[in-house]
């Protein structure tokens, strides 16, 4: 048989490279390429409140977001993530992929092909274990449900809306904290099952970076729980914007204003109270579901990692399971930090204009809105920094991530007992100009160290 010949990026792009299209064409389909994107999302949301609606409560919220909005993003953040790599590093990125469709045979369709590759891949690819792991057959099936199961349980305590949440439960982020710690079992149990050294070797660095980062993670919101007095994230979503009791009394009382904000003109997001318990929390999520740069357990030029004798379904799971944590890490972030599902300044006068229906739909949207403005800044780090050494790590874990979250924790305290919430306020606009200032300072001086050109 023959091998068939290759096929060649001049039969998709041409002999040459075609000249780059003009900015006004360029900026009109940008235009239509967003709005497409927003109208996309729009539909979405409204699919997602009416699928919570029609099916009986708790079924609804678990086919919504389980279901449909976690497995659905982190599919397609497969594809993102390589995509956007590309862009950064000035690449194509895939596009090798075809449907067998007649009139799109031919065409990349921008590499989205690649998804419905890969996930055939993933099911029909053939299910090897290594001789050395049969001795701990059921061990080494169960480690990827025990790296897939949590990762997607997580998101029920999540609020997506005041209508759209799974689970409602009094301990609420201390749910978070207990399942999460379940994936350090799934990671352990693959690298120790697989009877390999590299395997193990990535277990156990992915075992201390789990145990380090989970008391980081859990220090960093502390600071929220004081600010907002509670555990559970469906009462801090309300408590940063507009009550929907008061939401629907708008239109009666003609309140044209957010009650909620503070001083009259802020809102009252997690990240202004606590804007170094969200950079701390962020890098610590980055660590504890080993995303780059945080990814020596997994590091693909070193050790391969503990899912290195897995394949087929196996490892399509923790590869899923990955960016499902991502979801909901981005998820977790922004019913804290960044408002839930509220729509500062404009909740009232939605209302007034168009209904609850409407101001219901768009809470949704603000709420995958900000969620995937996270993602994407996750992403951009795990592209833009390089990968840290296995001891930087666990330096930046315990030498200075701990003590300056248990710092934040005491100041926050001493903050509340002496002025309450708005003095934490206060105290987290001064840390925003400190951080801002901070930057703005390393900047020139990262400039004033770049020779001259002569």
């Amino acid at each position: 048989m023959t091998t068939p010949a290759a096929r060649l990026a001049s039969e998709d792009f041409g002999p040459r490279v075609e000249p780059k299209p003009q900015y006004g064409r360029w900026l009109a389909g940008s235009i239509v390429g967003w709005a497409a994107f927003v109208a996309f999302l729009l539909f979405m949301s409204w699919v997602l409140l009416e699928i919570g609606r029609l099916i009986p409560a708790p079924f609804g919220s678990i086919v919504a977001l389980i279901l449909i909005l976690v497995m659905i993003t982190a599919t397609l953040l497969t594809m993102a993530d390589r995509k956007w790599s590309a862009l950064m590093q000035d690449r194509v990125g895939p596009n090798r992929a075809r449907l067998p469709i007649p009139g799109l045979s031919d065409k990349p369709l921008k590499g989205l092909p690649h998804i419905v590759a890969d996930v055939l891949k993933m099911l029909f690819k053939e299910d090897f274990i290594p001789e050395g792991a049969m001795s701990d057959r059921f061990l080494f099936n169960l480690a990827p449900m025990l790296a897939f199961a949590p990762a997607f349980m997580l998101f029920a305590v999540v609020p997506v809306s005041p209508e759209l949440q799974v689970a409602r439960v009094d301990w609420g982020i201390l749910y978070v904290f207990a399942l999460a710690s379940i994936a350090v079992f799934g990671t352990a149990l693959a690298g120790w099952t697989s009877n390999n050294k590299l395997a193990l070797m990535g277990g156990l660095r992915a075992s201390a970076q789990l145990v380090s980062y989970e008391v980081t993670l859990g220090l960093t919101l502390v600071g929220a729980f004081i600010a907002f007095g509670t555990l559970r994230l469906d009462f801090m979503a309300e408590l940063q914007g507009m009550a929907v009791q008061s939401l629907r009394s708008a239109s009666a009382l003609n309140i044209s204003y957010d009650q909620s904000l503070l001083f009259g003109w802020l809102p009252a997001w997690g990240l202004v109270y606590q804007p170094v318990g969200l950079i701390l929390f962020l890098v610590a999520a980055q660590a504890e579901i080993k995303r780059a740069p945080f990814d020596t357990p997994e590091g693909e030029s070193e050790i391969i990692g503990y899912f290195l004798e897995y394949s087929g379904l196996k490892s399509g799971l923790f590869l899923i399971a990955e960016y499902a944590e991502t979801v909901v890490v981005a998820g977790i972030v922004t019913a804290i930090f960044l408002g839930a599902y509220h729509i500062p300044w404009f909740e009232p006068a939605i209302v007034r204009a168009f209904g609850m229906g409407v101001l219901s739909v768009l809470q949704v949207f603000a709420f995958i809105v900000k969620m995937l403005l996270i993602i994407w800044i996750m992403f951009l780090a795990r592209w833009a920094f390089p990968r840290f050494r296995y001891d930087q790590i666990m330096r930046l874990g315990w030498k200075m991530m701990l003590p300056i979250s248990l710092l934040n924790v005491m100041v926050t305290a001493f903050v509340y007992l002496w002025a309450g919430r708005e003095g934490i306020a206060w105290a987290g606009i001064v840390e925003w100009i400190a951080i801002l200032f901070f930057i703005g300072l390393s900047q020139q001086k990262e400039q004033a160290h770049v020779p001259a050109a002569h």
